[in-house]
């Protein structure tokens, strides 16, 4: 007899929002340091490497979640390598086809997904023990969170560095470019800003949470 779906399970959305604010990969778990920093000098490339991780994330979440129950426990790292690598393969090719000129800027950055520690990381802890949907909403979840999180820092960083924004300028010609934004120890003051940022409307949503908690019995009382 099957028993009924636990009412404490998250549902579909849930799965797919956790990604882009309570555990966002960026701003909440400080994963994936090396490309949100290195490739996130502009708008575009910011955006260009998010959404390859979000490519090669949710698929090798889907092949892994279908083929959890054939993949030896000792060779499993291995063989999550080997899953991620060709998907990477399939986008570095793909962003060649595109643009060589993205292709050079994002450089051996591309390769380096194979081993991102966020991707890595949702494949044991996560789509390994998980049905294929949900493993694909929590990657589709992770992929975007990533995508978002790197955009913000990337158009900071060309908005201060540039003074524009996919290469389209927003000032007038007197403005003076912050140099150092684009520079790299532009990519950790721009990442630490929004560190604080971020850990500030958590505490806020946390604190109205509490107070809207206290609330509530007064309002069933007075009723």
């Amino acid at each position: 007899m099957a028993l009924p779906p636990s009412q404490d399970a998250p549902s579909p959305m849930d799965e797919f929002s956790k990604g882009l604010w309570r555990e966002n990969p960026v701003f909440v778990q400080v994963l994936g340091m090396c490309p949100a920093l290195a490739v996130s000098n502009t708008a575009a490339n910011a955006l260009a490497m998010g959404l390859a991780t979000l490519f090669v994330l949710t698929l090798s979440n889907a092949v892994i979640s279908s083929l959890r129950h054939f993949i030896p426990k000792q060779v499993r790292i291995a063989t999550y390598i080997l899953v991620i690598a060709t998907f990477v393969t399939v986008v570095d090719y793909a962003i060649q086809a595109v643009s060589l000129d993205l292709h050079k800027a994002l450089g051996a950055f591309i390769s380096l997904i194979v081993v991102n520690c966020l991707i890595l990381g949702r494949a044991e802890a996560f789509a390994s023990k998980q049905p294929i949907g949900v493993a694909v909403l929590d990657g589709l979840g992770m992929g975007t969170g990533f995508t978002l999180a790197l955009f913000s820092i990337g158009a900071v960083r060309e908005i201060l560095g540039n003074g524009t924004l996919f290469g389209i300028a927003l000032f007038h010609e007197s403005f003076q470019p912050w140099i150092v934004m684009i520079l790299p120890s532009g990519g950790f003051f721009t990442l630490a800003g929004w560190l604080i940022v971020f850990s500030w409307l958590q505490e806020w949503r946390e604190r109205r949470r509490r107070e809207n908690a206290v609330q509530s019995p007064v309002v069933e009382v007075t009723r």
